[in-house]
């Protein structure tokens, strides 16, 4: 026992946190901002949907990456070495409080606060007879025809269930039309049918009025069965097990054996049963039965099944003064300096990128500054006569991209271009291929990463002819290229014309590409290959630093982490006086506070308006020549040794200090957004304490806005 904290008992904590737990947590601290009163009301309502996304992919693939752990009875978690079934007894445990919380925050607080503003989901109890009506005839004009009700008989056996679809289950008296009694009947709906309706004028006096479309269903379901007696009608949901496995070794051709697995995705293994809590306890358990699930993964839910859907109300309800203020991204200057004053003809020019990345590097912070000049930088490649070639990593783009236009066009105007796309972006699998097989057909050189090592890194590289020479321009980011989540996602992305850094881009690259060795990179860190011993060496040599009474200190901001050895090493840095700060968003296994392992390690996470996104390693280095990195990789055992990621040096100094400051030093003073990981694996937030509130995402926000004259 600890006698300055009698609450700790160092022999009782286990070294490490579980990986699954502390993701949970994570999704605690997104559900706490739905009851955060300074926040606007429908920005409230996000956080709670967030939420609800993040716990059902959290079934699809962690709750069922362990559930195919437990058919091995020597399998551990890492790096806590739980057995599978007792790391499924505790999650289950901390899911049902977490969904119990979700709905108590959606009943008790968030509808009535809405209701204040005029924003009102009506329920079948308070329908008046003018809304009864339109129902009706909105059920039979736009529901029943796409609607097939199934008998349940020997004929008609018990459908087969899309993952995460909308169902319910109905229990019936009376004969059938050939006379027979089945008593059960499922109704599957479509996803092409809103779950949410706006009421029109003709329906309703208010201007913001919804009706669940289970309740309209509800309503009107006896109509899907003529001549019998609709004695029950309950909503379910089952969540599947959404984990794709390829052996790629096997398989000669990734894409088609891709394509062939996403068919049965939406039909994987039952994780998760949702239902309405009314619904009958035999009804219940006939659903257990037929998806082969224990007590434990039923959740029984008071209000809709899929919280999720309620994301659509901000669009729908018009209310601007219900949602954060609109926030513009800061473009980037495209005016040429003035190399000489000019009285005359002062006609501003404009300045290709490439002059702009030729006279210093150039770094963007998103979503502050705008992700245009990223495409830019390859419509502008996709043109000029002098680019030779286009070398990029594509994670993620997303539909209808800018992106994938101007690699088309840069092929089709006869660059040489290589795509590197990485099929198996979970989730995304569909959308790179469809964008692989476009860039195919314009004449790209499209490859699919590497077996065995999903390619996650961050990286274009164009290939410019100047004079008698080759130059390298290069952009790396610490996220994805993709339009849409580059404005809400925190991120940095550098271009640079550093010859050192053009160069190593070039060996990974060509690595990719031939599959050739590439250990002698100058300045890059590079996975599965030397990021992570680069990364153990820096944090070892600030262990040793502080060991000989020389400054050490660490700092480093990332989404996750779980890797054992970097835990370890961090602990033995604690133990030597080495001052850690980390800034971790998500998922932590490491234990902070504990006197004796990590008593100087502190770990926040910042929660607000923006996902924190960036991967960015500050090491003191004896004071002298501090280092610092950003990476397409978290500190997990997935970034760090199996899949391709890059990790850059920041060499410019005002790219330095910027990322010092924006990327670390304002989130260390948050006491608004921030909160403290505890020693037991729980948080709590940080408050001003007679401090001036400071939020780091605000702070940044009116840095970069365009009425700030030092914008």
């Amino acid at each position: 026992m600890d006698p300055e904290n009698p609450t700790i008992n160092v022999d009782e904590l286990p070294r490490y946190i579980n990986r699954e737990r502390s993701l949970l947590e994570f999704n605690r601290r997104v559900l706490a901002q739905a009851n955060n009163p300074e926040i606007p009301l429908l920005e409230r309502l996000k956080f709670l949907c967030i939420s609800s996304s993040n716990i059902d992919e959290f079934f699809e693939v962690r709750m069922a990456s362990l559930y195919e752990l437990e058919k091995d009875s020597a399998a551990r978690t890492k790096p806590d070495d739980m057995a599978p079934c007792d790391a499924v007894n505790m999650l289950t445990e901390v899911a049902h409080e977490l969904v119990e919380e979700q709905y108590h925050m959606l009943n008790n607080v968030l509808i009535p606060e809405l209701q204040k503003e005029n924003i009102r989901f009506l329920r079948r109890n308070h329908w008046s007879e003018q809304l009864r009506e339109w129902i009706k005839t909105y059920f039979a004009e736009s529901l029943q025809p796409v609607l097939s009700p199934m008998g349940l008989d020997p004929s008609h056996p018990f459908p087969r269930v899309l993952n995460k679809s909308l169902n319910f289950i109905v229990s019936l008296e009376g004969k059938d039309a050939f006379g027979r009694s089945n008593g059960l009947a499922i109704v599957q709906v479509p996803r092409s049918l809103p779950r949410l309706i706006k009421l029109p004028p003709e329906a309703t006096e208010g201007e913001n009025d919804f009706v669940f479309l289970s309740s309209i269903l509800h309503a009107n379901v006896s109509t899907l069965f003529p001549g019998m007696t609709v004695t029950g009608c309950y909503q379910f949901r089952v969540t599947r097990n959404t984990n794709l496995f390829i052996d790629e070794e096997e398989v000669e051709d990734i894409m088609s054996a891709l394509q062939g697995e996403l068919t049965g995705r939406e039909y994987g293994g039952a994780i998760r049963l949702e239902v309405a809590d009314n619904c009958p306890r035999h009804m219940v358990e006939y659903l257990m039965d037929r998806f082969n699930l224990q007590d434990g993964a039923v959740y029984q839910v008071n209000g809709p099944v899929n919280v999720h859907r309620l994301n659509a109300v901000p669009d729908l309800a018009n209310r601007p003064d219900l949602l954060f203020p609109p926030f513009s991204a800061k473009q980037l200057s495209r005016k040429k300096p003035n190399k000489s004053f000019r009285l005359f003809n002062r006609k501003k020019e404009t300045e290709s990128l490439f002059d702009k990345i030729n006279r210093k590097d150039i770094l963007l912070h998103h979503p502050y500054d705008a992700f245009t000049p990223v495409i830019d930088f390859l419509k502008q490649a996709s043109k000029d006569p002098d680019v030779l070639a286009i070398r990029m990593t594509l994670y993620r783009t997303g539909s209808n991209s800018e992106i994938i236009d101007a690699l088309e066009k840069a092929a089709r105007n006869g660059k040489e271009v290589t795509a590197v796309i990485e099929l198996r972006a979970r989730f995304d699998e569909d959308n790179n291929i469809i964008q692989a097989t476009r860039l195919q057909d314009a004449g790209v050189h499209v490859l699919y990463g590497v077996v065995g090592y999903k390619t996650h890194a961050k990286m274009i590289l164009v290939v410019r002819r100047e004079g008698d020479k080759l130059r390298h321009y290069t952009h790396m980011g610490t996220g994805n290229y993709h339009h849409i989540t580059s404005r809400f996602y925190t991120d940095f992305g550098l271009f640079t014309a550093n010859p050192a850094i053009g160069r190593d881009a070039s060996k990974i690259f060509q690595q990719l590409t031939s599959l050739g060795d590439t250990n002698n990179l100058e300045v890059l860190l590079q996975s599965p290959f030397t990021l992570l011993s680069g990364m153990l060496e820096r944090i070892q040599r600030e262990t040793e630093n502080a060991r000989n009474g020389k400054p050490a200190r660490i700092i480093a901001k990332m989404n996750g982490l779980q890797e054992k050895t970097i835990i370890d090493a961090l602990y033995d840095a604690s133990q030597a006086g080495v001052k850690i700060e980390l800034i971790v968003r998500g998922m932590c296994s490491l234990r902070p506070g504990v006197p004796g392992l990590s008593e100087n390690i502190t770990v926040i996470s910042i929660i607000g308006r923006f996902l924190e996104h960036h991967r960015i390693y500050y090491f003191e280095n004896d004071g002298g020549k501090p280092e610092l990195y950003c990476s397409s990789a978290d500190w997990m055992s997935r970034n760090l040794l199996s899949r391709v990621e890059t990790c850059f040096p920041i060499l410019d100094q005002t790219s330095f200090q910027q990322i010092y400051t924006e990327g670390l030093a304002i989130y260390l003073e948050d006491n608004i957004g921030a909160w403290i990981l505890q020693p037991d694996g729980t948080y709590l937030q940080r408050h001003p304490d007679g401090l001036a509130p400071f939020s780091s995402q605000q702070a940044l926000i009116e840095k970069y806005s365009p009425t700030n004259p030092t914008s």
